[in-house]
């Protein structure tokens, strides 16, 4: 019995990544290969990686991960970067990639919105795409790992004691 209170807590906690996995793609097709994990600082101010870097080639379409709207499609220190809100607490970040979108575009999953181009350091394949998620606004804006938009992350029970 003492299960029932444990499962009712856990399903209160993640409805958000359970509805999201419907509602959130891939940003590439075929599923690409994690090659770079998300490993967010422990403070905001710190390095660290705050996305997730996939497998990809030169050319390769970029897909919108969920419907939204293209907030920037541009250059930022010298990497063609495209971001698109798909809500008010929710943004996606795809990078590098050359942009098929304009700022205002309106976009649907699975939308081409770019190709991937050369040029992210750091990437330990010949080519990758770099993909990260960001909620929140204002001070309490923070980066999420995006790959719980696509129920890509493990979820673990453990039991208390």
């Amino acid at each position: 019995m003492r299960s029932i209170p444990i499962l009712l807590v856990v399903a209160l906690l993640l409805p958000a990544q359970a509805h999201a996995a419907g509602r959130y793609g891939w940003p590439l097709q075929p599923r690409p290969r994690l090659v770079t994990a998300y490993d967010p600082p422990a403070q905001r101010w710190q390095s660290g990686h705050r996305g997730v870097d996939l497998a990809a080639a030169v050319g390769q379409p970029v897909l919108a991960a969920g419907d939204g709207t293209v907030t920037f499609a541009g250059r930022v220190g010298g990497k063609p970067v495209v971001a698109i809100r798909h809500s008010p607490t929710l943004w996606t970040t795809y990078e590098p990639v050359e942009a098929k979108v304009a700022v205002g575009d309106s976009v649907r999953r699975g939308d081409v919105v770019g190709v991937v181009r050369e040029g992210h350091e750091g990437c330990p394949v010949a080519i990758c795409l770099h993909w990260g998620a960001r909620t929140g606004s204002g001070h309490d804006a923070g980066y999420r790992n995006p790959l719980g938009l696509v129920g890509g992350l493990r979820v673990r029970l453990y039991p208390v004691s």
